[in-house]
């Protein structure tokens, strides 16, 4: 009874732009202030469309669905998708431009926006197929770290008036880049057949799936490591436990594993990161204005 409900929130990226919004607000509260509404509203709608969005396009309706449910479930409710996309869109769109904070953040977020739009949009046809920039040699799980952590840290430092340069936010940006990165390497474990049929170089493709989940150990081990300046105590353990919630997810990730277990699980690495940080800082993050 419940499974239809679960497949519509997580194969619809319900559940993908809760994370981005929890990622976003868990930077707000390591600087103890709650992320506005209006923004939280617009990282959720922003994300709800562009991932919609990549889902519903043209060339990617014709990969056959093969044995995926989350394929099989996106082809069937492609209307239903483009319908959400263009809607989130709207809201997105509406309320960037009421916020005068993030209008002036503008030539910033252009080159998010641009390469997160040019991730999957076919750009070049080459050998007989079209190519985007996630089929570059080794690039997409880069891409996707440096966008996610752009969003989710770079965003709420200038919107509160920090430098990029400052030690406390390049050292967050770094570690939340390579948190994002080593679950980027799950997907490309998830895709490892598809990627090898369509020739698009991935780290389990070239390296292998092993090395590839030593890699992505590693990055969370590197990231374990940069703890922002002036960290307070009790967030020590909330920035840990997601970490090794990853490291967990990371080990037992197979190609073979349900749909679930990447779209529910390793997502929801990032939602446990917000949960967290959010029980660290409870009563103690005020409201911005």
């Amino acid at each position: 009874m419940l499974r239809r409900p679960l497949d519509a929130v997580l194969y619809s990226s319900t559940w993908l732009s809760l994370a981005a919004l929890g990622l976003m607000w868990a930077t707000f509260l390591f600087w103890r202030v709650h992320i506005p509404v209006p923004l939280g509203g617009l990282i959720f709608s922003a994300t709800l469309f562009l991932y919609n969005l990549d889902s519903v396009l043209p060339y990617k309706q014709g990969q056959h669905p093969g044995l995926s449910r989350r394929k099989q479930w996106m082809q069937r409710h492609r209307r239903a998708l483009l319908g959400v996309a263009l809607a989130a869109g709207a809201v997105a769109g509406a309320l960037f431009l009421r916020d005068a904070r993030l209008l002036r953040l503008t030539p910033f977020l252009v080159h998010l926006g641009l390469i997160s739009v040019l991730y999957s949009m076919p750009l070049l046809r080459r050998r007989g197929r079209w190519w985007a920039l996630r089929d570059l040699p080794l690039l997409k799980v880069f891409l996707i770290a440096y966008v996610w952590a752009g969003v989710t840290v770079w965003i709420p430092a200038l919107y509160l008036g920090r430098g990029l340069l400052e030690p406390v936010v390049g050292v967050l940006f770094l570690r939340r880049f390579l948190f994002i990165l080593a679950l980027a390497f799950v997907f490309d474990i998830r895709d490892y057949t598809k990627d090898q049929a369509t020739g698009t170089r991935t780290f389990p493709g070239v390296f292998g799936i092993q090395a590839t989940k030593w890699l992505a150990l590693l990055a969370l081990g590197v990231a374990a490591l940069l703890v922002p300046p002036g960290t307070p105590a009790g967030h020590h353990l909330p920035l840990l436990l997601p970490l090794l919630a990853a490291a967990l997810v990371i080990w037992f990730a197979e190609e073979r594993r349900p749909d679930y277990y990447f779209a529910l699980l390793t997502d929801g690495v990032m939602v446990l990161q917000f949960a967290a940080v959010w029980w660290s800082t409870r009563g103690q993050a005020v409201s911005f204005s």
